[in-house]
């Protein structure tokens, strides 16, 4: 008896028995997501472009340590601009600059320090209505919250539990009056108002950052990318209706739907 299936109904690893009472392995056909989600070499985020971690160094109790400005990076994929800090002790690291400082300038980090724009210190010595970023989520951490160009955030109220921070998104978060922050905006806010002028540009910044990018619907891929794809027109071709039981790669669009379409009165 002759089986007539459809290669992209059939399950990648299915075994569809003969008449000859053998089993046949049928390998079924891999679409873009599935690709994409197994993480293969063209899907994943290059880190080897990284310049190194990002965070505050360690400090002991009442200590505060002076760092100097040495010079700015860049790192692919980042909006803002690092800054290579030589502190006194001897440790050099990369820094989260705000905006408005230059080559040579000191700063200081410590739980105590002067009230001024890029000394880092703890939450609970930071005055209501500061502008902060780069704020710890845990005591210790090197900053969690905060970190993109242009974002910063407000102290609003202290008190012995907690400091209330008010976000950019306007939500307010408690936070451990023993976390750090810095002082300041930080810098590189104005990135994204500079429009692409080509394509080109937009196509390498997004190859660093790993994301996906472009965004296509599935009726616009190829044929090998999705069952929707192919043909002359933005067409799925075929019911977008789909089954529960369907296999890997097949299982797109409406997955068992109750109904598509209007209703009908």
């Amino acid at each position: 008896m002759l089986i007539n299936i459809r290669p992209s109904a059939i399950n990648p690893y299915s075994r569809v028995k003969c008449a000859c009472a053998r089993y046949v392995i049928i390998m079924g056909r891999r679409i873009l997501v599935q690709r994409r989600g197994k993480g293969t070499q063209n899907f994943r985020s290059p880190k080897h472009k990284k310049r190194g971690a990002v965070k505050y160094i360690h400090t002991a109790p009442n200590e505060v340590i002076s760092g100097k400005v040495i010079d700015f990076i860049h790192e692919g994929g980042r909006g803002t601009p690092l800054a290579l800090m030589d502190y006194e002790n001897g440790t050099r690291t990369l820094w989260l600059p705000p905006e408005g400082i230059f080559i040579g300038d000191t700063f200081q980090i410590g739980e105590k320090c002067p009230i001024k724009v890029g000394n880092t210190m703890a939450l609970k010595n930071i005055p209501e209505g500061s502008l902060i970023y780069n704020i710890e989520q845990q005591p210790g951490d090197g900053g969690k919250f905060i970190r993109a160009g242009g974002t910063t955030a407000t102290v609003m109220t202290r008190s012995e539990t907690g400091v209330n921070v008010l976000l950019p998104s306007g939500h307010r978060k408690t936070m451990n009056p023993n976390c750090r922050a810095t002082i300041g905006v930080v810098a590189g806010g104005g990135i994204t108002t500079k429009p692409f002028m080509k394509a080109g540009a937009k196509f390498h910044l997004m190859k660093t950052k790993a994301s996906n990018w472009p965004v296509i619907t599935s009726s616009g891929m190829n044929a090998c990318s999705h069952p929707f794809g192919g043909g002359r027109k933005k067409t799925s071709g075929r019911p977008t209706t789909t089954s529960r039981n369907a296999p890997p790669g097949r299982k797109v669009g409406m997955i068992a739907a109750r109904q598509s379409g209007r209703k009908t009165r």
